[in-house]
């Protein structure tokens, strides 16, 4: 069964119970209204027999030796002590009607009363009173006009329940339509991207109700996707042609070596020399493409850090890698919430593409304040034009093509700073060179 269909039947059986349940409230109204007022008709009826005959002007009725009521189609009779009929409207005395309650009001030992009795197949109602001097008055009015009115209201009250139960399946079915309209955007959306793979595929919903935002975040969902997928893409397609190259050169100085060449000690020594190079410089773009992909990986549990301590174990480990480069530290105590070995290999990178870019002799300032590492080289700075892309994976200068790396090292400080709440921005000092500026937020 469809969603629609249950929704139409939720709603046609609700209205179907308001339908019924009003229906049977209102007959019982009406049944009630009904018997009241021959309730009423018949005291007064009651009241014209007590004395004696109808009103001035009234009209008789019944047999001349009757009692008069005032209405043609009610009838008394007039019972003694005893539980006779002493005179009656009926022509001949119904001494059915008289039942031992009707001679115990007689007798003067209960109450008047009224009730509805059954006659030849035909319902009554009875008032019986007592007679101060002894006696009672019983009256009585046939029920079927009462009743006639009532099953004209049932067959009524019947067309309107079904009218009504009608109206809401239709009503139930038009809503259903329209309220699912956006569910079924949705779904075929789904069942087209999975068909075709294509994520620029969206929803388009529009409003504020809860399936508006449901297809909202399904359209930001699947913008994301799209983003990670051409990420991933780019990723990959960037990460072949980077090792396309040294792969290239390590097969081919690997298979003139299995020939024996060169023959020369030396050149094969520089051969062994160049392998060496490449193989490292394959072991770190691998190095850096884990780190790259770190986005795919489960979230590593946040602690507190002291960024000084990480920015004097870099700079200790960089005096090593480049003996030829002064390094100036100056840091004031800063926690920051992040991941330790995540936001050490940020900071690595920051002085280490200064390292890489400074001459022989030249300093390399790092500071840490307020939750921010800044790296300051004096080298030969970045161009205008490059400004915008130093931070893109695998993108190098024309001038860095000689230098060691990947052009991975500043996009991983970009992921790291954005993943820790952060950012990271260059800024070119008049005097020359290059600023880095690590910003995690202070703890």
């Amino acid at each position: 069964m469809s969603f629609r269909l249950r929704v139409t039947l939720l709603i046609a059986a609700a209205v179907a119970v308001t339908a019924i349940g009003a229906s049977v409230a209102m007959y019982f109204v009406v049944q009630n209204q009904l018997i009241e007022q021959v309730d009423g008709n018949l005291a007064l009826a009651a009241q014209n027999a007590a004395r004696g005959g109808p009103g001035p002007g009234e009209r008789r009725f019944g047999p001349p030796s009757g009692f008069m009521t005032g209405r043609p189609d009610i009838y008394a009779q007039i019972i003694s002590t005893s539980g006779t009929v002493i005179r009656t409207d009926f022509g001949t005395p119904q001494n059915s009607l008289v039942t031992s309650d009707v001679k115990e009001v007689a007798a003067g030992s209960q109450p008047a009363f009224k009730a509805t009795a059954q006659a030849q197949d035909v319902r009554l109602r009875v008032l019986v009173v007592p007679i101060q001097s002894g006696g009672a008055i019983e009256v009585v009015q046939e029920l079927d006009v009462v009743d006639g009115a009532l099953a004209e209201t049932r067959v009524r009250l019947a067309e309107f329940a079904g009218a009504a139960i009608l109206l809401a399946a239709t009503l139930g079915f038009l809503i259903g339509r329209a309220v699912l309209a956006p569910v079924k955007r949705l779904t075929t959306t789904v069942e087209e991207v999975t068909r075709t793979r294509d994520l620029s595929r969206r929803v388009a919903a529009h409003g504020r109700d809860e399936l508006s935002r449901l297809g909202t975040s399904f359209d930001a969902m699947l913008g994301q996707l799209e983003t990670s997928l051409r990420s991933q893409r780019q990723l990959v397609a960037d990460a072949s042609h980077e090792l396309r190259t040294p792969l290239t050169s390590l097969r081919t100085n690997l298979e003139l070596l299995e020939r024996g060449q060169p023959a020369d000690p030396l050149e094969r020594q520089q051969m062994l020399g160049d392998l060496v190079r490449q193989m490292e410089r394959m072991t770190e773009l691998v190095h850096d493409l884990i780190e790259v992909a770190r986005d795919e990986e489960v979230a590593m549990p946040f602690e507190e850090l002291r960024l000084d301590e990480i920015a004097y174990e870099v700079v200790d480990d960089m005096k090593v890698r480049y003996p030829k480069i002064r390094f100036a530290l100056n840091v004031q105590p800063a926690t920051v919430r992040g991941v330790k070995v995540r936001v050490a290999r940020a900071v690595t990178n920051l002085v280490d593409n200064a390292a890489k870019w400074s001459p022989s002799g030249a300093l390399v300032e790092v500071s840490v304040t307020n939750g921010e590492v800044s790296v300051r080289d004096h080298g030969p700075g970045v161009a205008p034009e490059d400004a915008s892309r130093v931070f893109d994976r695998f993108w190098r200068s024309n001038d860095a093509r000689h230098l060691p790396g990947s052009g991975l090292g500043l996009a991983i400080v970009k992921d790291v700073a954005e993943s820790h709440g952060g950012s990271v921005r260059l800024e070119r000092p008049n005097d020359g060179g290059a600023r880095f500026v690590l910003s995690l937020g202070e703890s």
